[in-house]
């Protein structure tokens, strides 16, 4: 994940048939996405979007490396 896609963590996704997906736009805050969101839908009624919050890829570790 690049630096700027963490500065802006909230995405909008347009979903897309046979389990497509196209991330439309980057945002810092929620609010912004909702408002572009709100845009999107007056604009194009018919297509689905959805808002997601971006963690990235996180190093969780895998605990069945652990031994006991």
């Amino acid at each position: 994940m690049s630096y700027s896609e963490r500065l802006h963590p909230w995405v909008v996704i347009r979903l897309l048939p046979k389990m497509q997906r196209r991330v439309v736009a980057r945002f810092r805050n929620r609010s912004d996405a909702e408002g572009h969101l709100w845009a999107l839908k007056r604009l194009m009624p018919d297509a689905q979007f959805v808002i997601v919050f971006d963690v990235g890829n996180l190093d969780l570790g895998n605990p069945m490396d652990e031994e006991s």
